[in-house]
């Protein structure tokens, strides 16, 4: 080809570029009912009055989550994300819990949220195999301390967080999803409840909760090979750490100004499409403003892992009605469903642990937050002693009733004696709910060796009247270590 006809072709081809229709990067193909609905309810939750008893639950959920973050500061991930805050993070105007660090939004959602997932402490949310609080609350606490929001529109921002990422899993398929997938929904359901707290700390219009959501969607990341984690690190970045940074990301690029696809949960390449092609997107906004999520998301009692609260209850039920010692039982039989028993079936690490924690149960007459995270406990001769006798059954007509996770437990004695109970509804879930009293309990417990006692006092007192708090800010003191 000579020299002339390429640049001749060039130019036809520059002239013919120049020449065909642009498209907007916003432009859609359309949005659908359901995100319509959606983002008028998120850009309206900034001022919505919460119901008495919605409100309450929220409180139990922020101290309970406010706790595991500062507990979770002396546990091994903990430490990982105060490292990763000490080499790559400058101060800023967000708050490290349960340390004298400060840092941007962005590095103190992400520092925080491992922290509050730091082990199983953290509350959990059945429907959408998610632990909502973990993401939401460092999250919004975040970007509300840099825009010194008061304590009324925080407590708003988390509850709509809670409504929006998990309904985004149960659109998905819920647990359902969960079993067939290799995706997790934990991270999944993180990133969205962690964007719609952050958009309504910035109090977004609709049209900008759009986007907001579209960019969590881009960042809708993560699959199961956490459970190979044998240290928790990984695991509390992907349940919580990454998704409370996403959801903070994705807010501050919105309120720079950034624009973006206007529904991305339909259309063309939409995300449905892409993660769950059978999703009913309908339960995107199922019961907004009625059935309120974050009242059905459990608190729990022990500080272990969602699928050991059952039989701990069971244990403890049995004992409360006929006493025993440890060196009277022959042999413990766990039923669970299968795929509940497998999440913690013989792991290394002491609160994702059927066995052990059971062992500790047997022997301590509880399971505390320190017997759950003594590491090396797991190979103390009488608690391998007891863990001896234990055996989980994966019972197959237990899986028909999830997502409710039943447990059974059945405990043989020497003297040939049998006790059992069956465990429909654990202590802290919606139909066997944890007390006022109890969650301060809980949350006493974690913050006051931290912190203090009396700064654990202030914070518990400070939560229950957050909305007199006038600026977020003012947490500050209260969950830092002095």
């Amino acid at each position: 080809m000579k020299r002339r006809d390429f640049l001749g072709l060039t130019a036809a081809a520059a002239t013919s570029l120049t020449l065909a229709p642009t498209r907007g990067f916003a432009e859609g193909a359309g949005s659908g009912p359901e995100m319509t609905a959606l983002c008028d309810y998120m850009s309206a939750a900034k001022t919505r009055a919460l119901p008495a008893e919605v409100a309450e639950q929220a409180k139990h959920h922020i101290l309970d989550t406010l706790a595991s973050m500062i507990s979770g500061s002396e546990l091994p991930p903990g430490q990982a994300a105060q490292r990763y805050i000490r080499a790559n993070a400058a101060q800023g105007s967000a708050t490290i819990a349960g340390t004298a660090f400060t840092a941007s939004p962005v590095e103190a959602a992400l520092a925080n949220g491992v922290m509050a997932h730091a082990d199983e402490t953290d509350d959990s949310h059945s429907p959408s195999r998610s632990h909502p609080g973990s993401s939401t609350v460092p999250a919004a606490l975040a970007l509300g301390e840099h825009l010194g929001i008061d304590g009324a529109h925080f407590l708003r921002a988390v509850t709509l967080g809670y409504d929006v990422g998990t309904r985004v899993v149960m659109a998905m398929g819920g647990a359902d999803f969960s079993y067939e997938s290799v995706l997790s929904t934990h991270s999944i359901s993180g990133t969205f409840c962690a964007s719609a707290a952050a958009a309504c700390v910035a109090g977004f219009d609709a049209r900008r909760m759009r986007w907001v959501l579209d960019y969590a969607a881009q960042q809708s990341s993560g699959f199961i090979v956490w459970r190979r984690d044998v240290d928790h690190i990984e695991k509390g970045f992907v349940f919580a750490g990454m998704p409370a940074r996403n959801g903070v990301t994705s807010a501050l690029l919105v309120r720079a100004d950034w624009n973006g696809v206007d529904d991305v949960f339909s259309g063309p390449d939409n995300y449905f499409l892409a993660y769950a092609p059978k999703a009913a997107t309908a339960k995107l906004v199922e019961k907004l403003g009625e059935r309120y999520e974050i009242a059905g998301t459990d608190i729990k009692k022990w500080t272990v892992g969602s699928p050991i609260q059952g039989p701990l209850d069971a244990i403890y039920a049995i004992r409360s009605k006929q006493a025993f010692e440890a060196e009277q039982v022959k042999r413990v039989i766990v039923r669970l469903a299968p795929s509940v028993a497998e999440v913690v079936d013989n792991r290394d690490i002491p609160d994702i642990c059927l066995q052990h924690m059971v062992a500790v149960m047997l022997l301590d007459k509880t399971a505390s937050f320190h017997a759950a995270h003594d590491k090396p406990r797991m190979q103390d001769a009488a608690v391998l002693k007891e863990r001896a006798k234990v055996n989980l059954v994966r019972d197959e007509e237990l899986a028909k009733l999830l997502p409710v996770r039943v447990a059974i437990v059945e405990i043989e004695l020497a003297d040939g004696n049998r006790l059992s109970e069956r465990v429909t509804a654990v202590r802290g879930t919606p139909r066997n709910p944890m007390t006022r009293e109890e969650v301060i309990d809980k949350a006493r417990d974690l913050i006051a060796p931290v912190v203090g006692r009396d700064k654990s006092e202030q914070l518990v007192k400070s939560v229950y009247e957050i909305e007199t708090v006038t600026d977020i800010r003012s947490l500050r003191p209260l969950i830092q270590r002095t």
